[in-house]
């Protein structure tokens, strides 16, 4: 009997698995979108929406778009959740924010869980049989996977295609950001995927041992970034070839994507308090001003976070880190 499971595939198995022990458990819980959030699902969602980005490039697209499109419906109802869940634990214990605004996070995140409870079973994702994960399984079957060769080669193929258009769109950038979401958010997203793919590919690309690392990439190297566990590649041993990345210009990205982070949150915190005093006060007027003045004093403003962002992505671009990652 012929139980060889082309590499490609496996890749997908290996998440759809981790998805079906959550799911077996919300489907016997008192409220499954609950269980679901707080096991995590979306990890694993966001490796399968990896997966998917990379293999509709290399084949079968139309059946891997519309399983991307399935992984990430999900997963941003989990980022919904996640997003005023997340603001709501930072602001309850501090005293400056009113407790109709944090009562108003509270009830946001409900109202989205109840939405994910219903997704998840008009979409079947919870059944009986778990038809959505039978579905999923059953396109996998279809698609022509390459061999071990031709998959590495391929995935290096589009990596370094996703390197370089990512590249061209922020090397004829001046640079001057002008907005939270579409602007430092979306550069973030873009770097992450390159941070996401050596994770979701179970061990294909690895770390380069390097020597002393050039002065200039030395501001990247703190110990969050050295000793970060994202920064730890998934065992290979079990592969016959590998893709290599220079592990400091690999520390680089993640330490881009880490300030991105924290300035992206920085910005999102005055959009989440505006929206909450517009909604809870039935205001418009003077709203940013308003959320200036209960937040901490460290809070930056808008224009400043934008400014910093600026700054540290022409740096990051300048110094051609992107180009030099693979090794």
């Amino acid at each position: 009997m012929n139980n060889y499971i082309p590499i490609g595939k496996s890749r997908f198995i290996t998440y759809l698995n981790k998805i079906h022990e959550i799911l077996d458990k919300a489907g016997s819980a008192e409220n499954p979108a609950q269980l679901v959030y707080e096991e995590d699902i979306r990890t694993p969602l966001f490796m399968l929406e990896g997966l998917s980005r990379l293999y509709k490039k290399i084949t079968d697209h139309k059946k891997l778009k519309k399983l991307n499109e399935l992984f990430k419906d999900m997963e941003d109802r989990l980022g919904e959740i996640d997003f005023y869940d997340g603001f709501y634990k930072e602001f309850k214990n501090e005293k400056n924010i009113p407790e109709s605004l944090i009562n108003y996070l509270k009830e946001k995140k409900e109202r989205k869980l109840d939405d994910l409870k219903d997704f998840l079973k008009d979409e079947k994702w919870i059944s009986k049989n778990q038809k959505r994960l039978l579905q999923i399984m059953k396109e996998l079957d279809e698609v022509k996977w390459l061999d071990e060769k031709n998959d590495s080669l391929a995935i290096l193929d589009v990596y370094q295609e996703d390197i370089k258009k990512v590249v061209k769109k922020y090397k004829r950038k001046s640079f001057k950001f002008c907005d939270i979401e579409n602007d430092v958010h979306e550069l973030r997203r873009q770097l992450r995927w390159l941070s996401i793919y050596p994770q979701a590919l179970g061990g294909l690309m690895q770390l380069k041992t390097e020597g002393e690392p050039q002065e200039f990439l030395m501001k990247y190297l703190t110990p969050e970034i050295i000793n970060s566990p994202f920064n730890v590649m998934p065992d290979g041993s079990q592969l016959q070839y590998h893709i290599m990345l220079h592990k400091n210009y690999f520390y680089a990205l993640s330490w881009i994507i880490a300030e991105l982070g924290i300035l992206k949150d920085s910005g999102l915190r005055i959009k989440i308090l505006e929206e909450s005093i517009s909604d809870v006060y039935k205001t418009k007027e003077d709203v940013e001003q308003l959320v200036y003045s209960i937040c901490k004093e460290n809070q930056l403003t808008i224009p400043q976070i934008l400014q910093q962002a600026e700054k540290v992505s022409a740096t990051f671009f300048s110094e051609n880190i992107l180009h030099n990652i693979l090794g």
